[in-house]
């Protein structure tokens, strides 16, 4: 019984370190993309800091990765943790969404820091500076929906909502 523990434990450590090499390509843009959401709207600094502190590491372009990204299979759980952030709400590819869709996400940044779901309880755990307070909170929903009433003020109600989908 003992032999085969210690045989387990050898394919085990041999398997972390194989597994080492086997790494995500790291999310980490050094440009500003042609799409980021600076390039088209007004995005006061408070806010940009706001942002970059709490959003950007799973919704834009430019992760900030700590130290234990570079462990096996962690970074792959960080990978995919970002790549479905991004899916949701890219910063860096705002621009390029369909006006409706701008207008969706913003509602959507208000809701979910309003309703304390962003920044996610797991990420400021460990990220102490990304948790929002109440003025950081009011801050950006502010900005968010005022940009919002900017859009609405500028696009025709039809284009900003979601058509439904043909049978």
């Amino acid at each position: 019984m003992k032999l085969i523990l210690k045989r387990f434990a050898q394919i085990l450590l041999i398997a972390f370190i194989v597994i080492q090499f086997i790494r995500p390509t790291k999310n980490n843009s050094k440009d500003l993309a042609e799409n980021d959401i600076t390039t088209k709207y007004a995005v006061p600094n408070e806010v940009q800091t706001i942002l970059v502190t709490s959003c950007y590491d799973c919704h834009s372009n430019h992760t900030n990765y700590p130290w234990y990204a570079n462990i096996q299979p962690i970074a792959w759980w960080l990978n995919d943790h970002i790549k479905e952030g991004k899916k949701e709400l890219n910063f860096s590819m705002f621009s390029s969404y369909k006006i409706g869709r701008q207008y969706k996400k913003l509602e959507e940044i208000s809701n979910e820091i309003s309703e304390n779901e962003m920044p996610l309880e797991s990420y400021t755990y460990i990220h102490k500076k990304a948790k929002l307070n109440t003025q950081q909170k009011e801050i950006i929903t502010n900005w968010a929906n005022a940009l919002r009433d900017s859009i609405e003020a500028h696009y025709p109600a039809d284009s900003l909502k979601k058509r439904p989908t043909q049978p």
